[in-house]
């Protein structure tokens, strides 16, 4: 198992971990070794996030997550598949904390009386350098 929050933990089952061929770092060896990790999760379907969770974590994940609802995450940022692969779970981990996270819900307020005369007394000076551009008439015509 593996512990997200108090409430949220993951079955190892429930992850697939396919290894691949990476570019990057690694010489020679790059050619020849599986060292990416490309890490599945089935957000749609698993049993152990609550539905909150579900949709923010199929928002953030953004193009990361298929059209069925799996989430891919590829790890080739080190040169070998174990470190890729706790790379790949620990980011797991860290979007679905961030998903765990409920929104901050907006109140709605109004504008301080002191801000209303500001932006009245800002439109009053502008209006007035504008007023002052303008052409003046001739008493001749």
């Amino acid at each position: 198992m593996i512990r997200i929050t108090p409430t949220i933990s993951i079955d190892e089952r429930e992850l697939q971990l396919e290894f691949i061929r990476a570019s990057g770092p690694g010489g020679q060896k790059v050619n020849k070794v599986a060292t990416a990790v490309q890490l599945r999760f089935d957000v749609t379907h698993s049993p152990s996030l609550p539905n909150d969770v579900r949709e923010r974590l199929i928002r953030l994940a953004g193009k990361r997550v298929t059209e069925d609802g799996v989430l891919v995450i590829e790890a080739l940022r080190y040169r070998t598949q174990d470190r890729n692969r706790k790379d790949a779970i620990d980011r797991l981990i860290s979007l679905i904390r961030k998903a765990a996270v409920p929104p901050k819900p907006r109140r709605k307020t109004k504008p301080t009386l002191a801000s209303k005369e500001r932006r009245l007394e800002e439109k009053r000076r502008r209006s007035e350098i504008k007023r002052q551009r303008r052409e003046i008439p001739s008493a001749d015509e």
